[in-house]
């Protein structure tokens, strides 16, 4: 990946969860929650490539990551209910805590940089 793989990792987790949601039939409420937080993950890192602020980077970034944990949970309950498989939730789940770990380790860095 050249580009910045937190941006690309976000992307990819809304498209697809966009494309998901879209198949399924019923669970409204589940699925708007679903597109809801997948797109804030993205929106959010997307802000954050123009920040105001080191802070401003840091409060984006802690956003995305708690939007990625509620996505996941969304996840989670579509499998949980049979509405997708072992196989998809695992995919997603996977790409999700890819997104977090990004995350978390650049909150790191941005606290670092914040307290020099």
């Amino acid at each position: 990946m050249a580009g910045n793989p937190l941006l690309e990792y976000s992307e990819e987790l809304a498209v697809k969860c966009e494309l998901l949601c879209k198949s399924i039939k019923g669970n409204a409420n589940t699925v708007f929650q679903l597109r809801k937080s997948s797109s804030s993950v993205f929106a959010n890192i997307t802000e954050a490539q123009y920040p105001q602020s080191l802070p401003d980077m840091l409060s984006k970034f802690k956003i995305a990551r708690k939007e990625c944990a509620e996505t996941e949970s969304w996840l989670k309950l579509l499998f949980k209910t049979a509405v997708i498989d072992e196989s998809t939730y695992k995919t997603y789940r996977n790409l999700c805590g890819r997104i977090r770990r990004l995350l978390t380790a650049s909150c790191i860095t941005i606290e670092k940089k914040i307290q020099k």
